[in-house]
């Protein structure tokens, strides 16, 4: 599976005659399986709009996106996306949440039950079942989340800075969490943060976005992650030489194209 972002463009139309907004320029990008793709840079460089081009909620004024060479001309289940808010229904509970997905897809409750507890052991609810959603804590509610989004089996998993929400502590505990779920799954995960720290540990790539237009003005390989599931604690990685000076650099990096802009 190849997801192929090529020379793709958005420009949004002026609205009551207002300038045209240039929100991505040119953006190049694959994505391949297995690979955990995070996209950083400033509020408004376009993160969020590079995923909806991904999702299929929005088209490309010039360009395409393809996944597996086709064409990607609206969402479909071979995506599921994690947004910022859980965007959970409260009036269900954590097992029709998550299950609800494959309800829309015409799943025999049965199945579907089998599938979503599956999801729900992988990411720690296991005893909440039947508990309601509103009941539970923001950490929690955004694993039902990511629970819900993977029962769908998606080729691709999108995540709109699904942490950003959560204190410190939890955030940690999370990014942990998605890398072991990534390992176990072996989905291909394109990640937005405005944190280079979390954006360092969890990718095995980087892209980093300029200011508007939003291009890709850096790309990094990263090992952080692997080093992580491979054994080393999460705080021992952070602490590493090698990750606080690609950290600094990436900091270096964004200042400046901010500066430059």
């Amino acid at each position: 599976m190849a997801l192929k972002i090529q020379d793709a463009s958005v420009v949004y139309p002026g609205i009551e005659g207002r300038q045209k907004i240039e929100a991505l320029r040119r953006i190049n990008l694959t994505i391949d399986d297995g690979d955990f793709i995070v996209a950083l840079g400033a509020s408004g460089c376009g993160k969020s709009t590079l995923l909806s081009l991904i999702a299929g909620f929005l088209s490309p004024t010039s360009g395409e996106v393809l996944l597996n060479d086709s064409k990607i001309e609206g969402p479909g289940a071979d995506r599921s996306v994690v947004f910022q808010k859980h965007a959970l229904l409260p009036w269900l509970n954590v097992r029709d949440n998550v299950a609800f997905g494959l309800m829309l897809q015409g799943c025999a409750k049965k199945e579907r039950y089998e599938i979503g507890d599956k999801y729900i052991g992988l990411l720690g609810l296991n005893g909440f079942e039947n508990s309601p959603v509103y009941a539970l804590s923001g950490g929690m509610q955004q694993r039902v989340g990511i629970a819900r989004a993977l029962a769908c089996d998606p080729k691709v998993l999108l995540m709109d800075e699904p942490l950003g929400a959560l204190d410190a502590l939890t955030r940690e505990k999370a990014q942990e969490l998605i890398l072991q779920v990534w390992r176990d799954t072996r989905k291909s995960i394109f990640f937005i943060t405005h944190s280079v720290e979390e954006a360092l540990f969890m990718g095995t790539r980087l892209v980093v976005m300029s200011p508007r237009p939003g291009r890709i003005a850096h790309t990094f390989d990263l090992p952080f992650s692997r080093m992580f599931l491979g054994g080393q604690s999460a705080r021992s990685v952070k602490a590493s030489s090698q990750f606080i000076a690609l950290r600094e650099e990436v900091l270096r990096m964004i200042f400046a194209d901010e500066e430059a802009a």
